[in-house]
């Protein structure tokens, strides 16, 4: 989700997190001088080929978490028809609105551990996987809005934090990267918590302690927004300096 993101979006999160770049296998021993790639001095392929081999097979688009991606992607639709049916106000439809949701940020849990874990990471990954946790999220917000269960204001502000912090992520990339915070994770978990208690169709004291989460998570959305804008602008000044130090250096 969003949550950030620590993604893009901090949270969603969320998020709110992308996919980054594996580390090489602790241990793995350059190749030898003079041996053709992937081969020893004895003509013998070396363990260190063998390894790489077998990471980029691995990364390859259809493996697992790829897949689990997907089926988030493949959720959204899903998800909006079964919230939307018989009117949108059915319990037995929102029941199975919220399996769907929560299947979609179980999905969200497992795919970035997959990938970081089993090498598993690939470009399409890295672009699939925040559109699909602010697709779900956003799809859940907006139903929510125009069935009247949801402020359109409250919707507004989380969808806007989640679209901003991916920008300004975009926008000070060439001087670093905006690491997720924990607040960010709490932020991606406090809003898919509220944001299924919503799908349900809730009463009595139920009813009152969404409204009371709901409230955590905007305040988490806007706190850790600003803590990003707060970090992004640190990183570019650090970068600019850096930058300049550097071509001063140059110059001398």
């Amino acid at each position: 989700m969003t949550g950030v993101p620590a993604s893009a979006a901090g949270g969603s999160s969320g998020g709110q997190g992308a996919r980054g770049p594996a580390a090489p296998a602790d241990g793995a021993r350059p190749e030898v001088s003079g041996s053709a790639p992937g081969q020893g001095s004895g003509g013998k392929p070396a363990r260190s080929g063998k390894i790489a081999a077998a990471a980029v097979n691995q990364a390859s688009v259809w493996n697992v978490a790829n897949l689990l991606t997907m089926l988030r992607l493949l959720l959204v639709p899903g998800f909006v028809a079964l919230m939307l049916a018989n009117g949108g106000y059915d319990p037995a439809w929102r029941s199975l609105a919220w399996a769907a949701f929560a299947i979609a940020m179980i999905t969200d849990l497992f795919d970035g551990h997959l990938a970081r874990t089993y090498n598993l990471v690939t470009d399409f990954g890295k672009i699939a996987d925040p559109i699909a946790d602010k697709a779900i999220m956003g799809a859940a917000l907006i139903c929510l809005s125009a069935l009247g269960d949801l402020p359109w204001w409250v919707t507004a502000v989380i969808l806007g934090r989640e679209l901003g912090i991916t920008l300004l992520r975009f926008l000070v990339i060439r001087y670093g990267v905006i690491p997720a915070s924990r607040g960010g994770k709490l932020k991606t978990l406090t809003q898919g918590v509220a944001v299924g208690m919503y799908v349900l169709a809730l009463t009595g004291w139920l009813a009152t302690l969404r409204f009371w989460v709901m409230a955590v998570a905007v305040v988490l959305t806007v706190v850790t927004g600003l803590d990003y804008v707060r970090q992004a602008i640190v990183l570019r000044r650090q970068g600019i300096a850096e930058r300049a130090a550097a071509l001063e250096e140059k110059e001398a």
